[in-house]
């Protein structure tokens, strides 16, 4: 009887047991990573790593640890916190303004950097708990306002900063046998496990899993989420302080490498992107894994260029494994491929069928339709266009008033020819931007490879160009289609494998960073041909050749989206992506050509570019990626999809380019820029919010 009992208990426990080690597979998964690739560093070492070997992968490992511990405080609700590595440059270079002579002590730097780090989380948390906006939009907003501070703060290298911080964070807590760096990952770990016991902490948890029915079982839902982003504030400026001790100095762009970092941490750490699912843990593992990865790099002489490729492809391979299961989208989309297979083969596929009968209904349909367009024409133009007038009108209105100050602080400009014909020269980027970021939003997406495949693209163009205006000939289409691969690859992601738009896009970005500084040596070769240098810069009449060019791309965008089969479908999927596949919608092939063509986009404004500077550069996109997204709120367009036109994007485009040409006019810092693109993204987002989100 005994032994039928335990044969029973036993059975219970299998089911239990294998329930936990799923759970908890992610983390099993890192640290058998962590530990195969540190045998790999201690194999390929020329002498037995020693006590000050593994303290020093420990101390260096140690900032991204604690960002990526913040940044899983985030994920886990639900969120994306893309303002992270802003608030560790932030802090750096604020602590490296204080007096380094010993009056000030570490755990005061300490604090500052910690406060720093939760006033920025309360901001985020306020406008996305409280006003109910889209996570990824406010920290994206944040992150070049703090960059714009930062840069205010310490325009370059400089600085020092107080020794005694590194004599505390940086020493060893017990000598020879315990870092001062291990022991901090020690206590936050602890602290992380006593809140995640807390309601607090169980709450995280179920906003993450689902906010709809945490919010039915009476949690704080806007609280919660408030605290999350203070807490993860709390870890960023943390790691602020932990890499100026690092440093030594400041530095306003020490943290620009590691948000993709973070993201990858995250993921290899097993915790779930979306929420619900993961551990602090992990991403500690997570974070020592690639710090290990470029070390192996580094001692195989595997060029630095190389690292954010590696860790693009990590956080792709990571995020891909993770959604690994039955009900997955590649699994799915696995299924139907197959099921469409064995239909061709059996000849049942739609197009294998006589639908005569079909087609005959289609004609009604179309007989319909042409009698809505019909009716449609004899109504007012006020009513017919509505929506248009009432998003985009207020970017026009704003524009005015502009010109106005404009005319009023430089002069000379209200009635100027030659200034409307610069605005409209300096506003050919953003408005090419615009068409491809701009649908990519109508559909509820994000394109964050932008800055890159403008770089890459430019980069391209001028070692193929070198100078020839014959070369442009094959040039120009082959960067143009290298733009549409780019934008294939992520529809590609994001349709077949299943991956988030902002994880696939911001990971592409890191690819094509990497292939960049591979192609170019890190020093960019060849400059623009002179026609191309005419087309941007030389005037025809006193008007520059791209302006005509503009004015036909502006009325093409304005049909595509506004009269055509795509662009209905493009709002179809934004509204509602269930809804239009239900309707027949060609949901994948659409989001996949939306992506494709902000691809061609980018690679176009890549071109023009270096036909307007003369050469092409690293880091040449990089200032367009949120005005590319702030012209397209501001133009009304709603960030979430479904609503926008391009009139509208272009008023936001001309407007936001009037301000930039009123600031280079005045004696306000170039950095204040990144300021004002923040404040009035945020600004947009609130006036033209949907009151019912």
């Amino acid at each position: 009887m005994s032994a039928i009992t335990n044969g029973r208990e036993e059975a219970r426990r299998a089911p239990a047991a294998s329930l936990h080690i799923g759970r908890h597979r992610g983390l099993i998964t890192a640290f058998v990573a962590f530990a195969v690739l540190f045998a790999v560093v201690a194999k390929l070492s020329a002498v037995p790593l020693v006590y000050y070997d593994v303290a020093q992968m420990t101390t260096s490992g140690a900032t991204l640890a604690i960002a990526a511990m913040g940044q899983t405080v985030v994920v886990l609700s639900g969120g994306f916190d893309l303002s992270a590595a802003a608030v560790i440059s932030l802090v750096n270079v604020t602590l490296a303004t204080f007096p380094a002579d010993g009056s000030v002590s570490p755990w005061t730097l300490t604090a500052v950097g910690i406060g720093i780090g939760v006033v920025v989380g309360a901001f985020n948390g306020f406008f996305i708990a409280f006003l109910r906006l889209q996570a990824i939009v406010v920290t994206l907003s944040t992150m070049f306002i703090l960059q714009g501070i930062t840069l205010i703060v310490m325009e370059k290298p400089g600085g020092m900063i107080e020794p005694s911080l590194s004599d505390v964070l940086i020493g060893d807590l017990i000598t020879d046998w315990v870092p001062m760096s291990a022991a901090l990952l020690v206590v936050l770990l602890l602290f992380w496990y006593w809140l995640k016991r807390t309601k607090l902490g169980l709450a995280i948890y179920a906003i993450g899993g689902d906010i709809d029915s945490a919010r039915s079982a009476g949690i704080p839902t806007r609280f919660v989420q408030f605290m999350v982003y203070v807490i993860a504030g709390g870890f960023y400026g943390l790691a602020g302080v932990f890499i100026s001790a690092q440093t030594g100095a400041g530095d306003p762009l020490v943290g620009n490498p590691m948000l993709l970092q973070m993201f990858a941490a995250v993921v290899v750490g097993g915790t779930l992107l979306g929420g619900g699912r993961g551990g602090l843990t992990g991403s500690v593992l997570g974070a020592y894994v690639l710090m290990v990865i470029v070390n192996i790099l580094l001692v195989l002489n595997v060029s630095a260029y190389f690292s954010t490729i590696a860790e693009s492809t990590i956080l792709l391979l990571a995020v891909l494994s993770a959604s690994m299961h039955r009900r997955s989208v590649l699994a799915q989309n696995i299924r139907q491929v197959l099921a469409r297979f064995a239909a061709w083969r059996q000849g049942i596929l739609p197009s294998q069928l006589d639908l005569s009968p079909r087609k005959l209904s289609l004609a009604a349909v179309k007989r319909d339709a042409a009698d809505q367009k019909v009716l449609s024409a004899m109504a007012p133009f006020r009513t017919r266009h509505a929506e248009i007038i009432r998003y985009a009108l207020p970017a026009y209105i704003c524009l005015v008033g502009v010109l106005l100050v404009t005319q009023y602080v430089l002069g000379n400009a209200l009635f100027n020819f030659n200034y409307y014909n610069s605005l409209v020269v300096l506003a050919s980027f953003l408005a090419i931007l615009a068409l491809g970021q701009g649908t990519v939003i109508l559909t509820g997406g994000l394109d964050l490879s932008i800055p890159w495949t403008i770089g890459l693209c430019g980069i391209l163009l001028a070692g193929l160009v070198k100078g020839s205006d014959a070369a442009l000939v094959y040039a120009v289409p082959v960067v143009l289609v290298v733009g549409m691969l780019i934008g294939l690859l992520n529809g590609f992601g994001i349709v077949a494998l299943g991956l988030s738009p902002i994880v696939m896009t911001l990971a592409v970005n890191g690819l094509l960073q990497g292939a960049a500084l591979l192609y170019s040596g890190g020093t960019p070769d060849g400059f623009s041909s002179p026609m191309l240098r005419d087309f941007m810069t030389f005037k025809v009449f006193g008007v520059t050749p791209v302006v005509p060019f503009l004015a036909v791309f502006a009325v093409f965008a304005v049909l595509l989206l506004g009269r055509t089969a795509f662009g209905r479908r493009v709002y179809a999927i934004g509204n509602s992506e269930r809804a239009a596949e239900l309707s027949g919608i060609p949901v994948k092939r659409t989001i996949i050509s939306v992506y494709v063509l902000s691809g061609l986009c980018s690679a176009l404004v890549g071109i023009l570019l270096t036909g307007f500077s003369g050469q092409a550069s690293l880091g040449m996109g990089d200032e367009y990626l949120l005005p590319s997204i702030a012209v397209v709120v501001v133009g009304g367009a709603l960030i979430t999809g479904g609503r926008g036109s391009y009139v509208g994007m272009l008023g936001g485009v001309i407007l936001l380019t009037a301000l930039q040409m009123l600031l280079a006019g005045t004696t306000i810092p170039i950095s204040a820029r990144s300021i004002l693109y923040g404040l009035v993204i945020l600004g947009a987002i609130i006036a033209l919010r949907d009151r019912h989100a």
